[in-house]
């Protein structure tokens, strides 16, 4: 069974969206519990996941720091980090299900198929680049999520508590051999992206995970990023 760990900071206008896939993990005994690890909304975000009866956990903001805070509530023996923002299609049960019942799947972890709740030309390029990106260079981003076994996690050593690309840096470590693309969507919120541009955006994402596979310091990338 899977506990569902998701870092929020007012997340409120995603966080319904995100949650009510996880409904049919539950119904079919996939899902043990929900954990909401939030870093100190002052929207509705609480609000939304005590109504759809999450597990709330109050963490220092940060998403690395909210995520290793919601491994400490996880009851199940395999977890599955979220983003508030991203929803995994309909199929997402099957297809975990079955990733996790393979032969020494607890030994591998997995990441869903990068979508945008957009269709127009700009985020279609972005997301077939990432999309190539992932494959070629099997380093999916945190919005894919990431399902792994609590064994392996703490194998690991989990998320390294760190400002800025957590997600490329536990991928890192994981490794081409041991990580599974999955076929479902994770459709992840463009809004970022119309606000910014897709262009600009993409590229900056790209050049910040340039100068951190080079070796820059995540506090420096993170300064850039906000």
């Amino acid at each position: 069974m899977i506990s569902v760990i998701i870092p929020t900071l007012n997340a409120s206008a995603h966080l319904p969206r995100a949650l009510a896939p996880l409904v049919a993990g539950a119904a079919h005994g996939l899902v043990k519990q929900v954990i909401v690890a939030d870093g100190g909304s002052s929207d509705e975000t609480l609000e939304i996941a005590e109504a759809a009866g999450c597990d709330i956990m109050a963490s220092t903001p940060g998403r690395a720091k909210q995520m290793r805070a919601g491994v400490t509530r996880a009851k199940a023996n395999w977890l599955l980090f979220l983003h508030a923002d991203t929803t995994l299609a309909q199929n997402w049960v099957e297809e975990a299900a079955r990733f996790i019942g393979a032969p020494r799947g607890r030994l591998r972890a997995a990441a869903f198929r990068l979508a945008f709740d957009d269709d127009a030309p700009e985020a279609r390029r972005v997301i077939a680049w990432a999309r190539l990106r992932a494959r070629l260079l099997s380093l999916p981003y945190g919005d894919q999520g990431l399902l792994i076994s609590r064994f392996f996690y703490d194998a690991l050593g989990g998320f390294r508590d760190i400002p800025l690309m957590e997600d490329v840096e536990i991928v890192r470590r994981i490794g081409a051999k041991r990580l599974t693309l999955l076929e479902t969507e994770a459709v992840t919120s463009a809004e970022k992206y119309r606000r910014d541009g897709y262009n600009k955006r993409a590229w900056r994402n790209l050049i910040l995970t340039a100068r951190y596979l080079m070796g820059a310091d995540p506090a420096d990338l993170a300064k850039a990023y906000d």
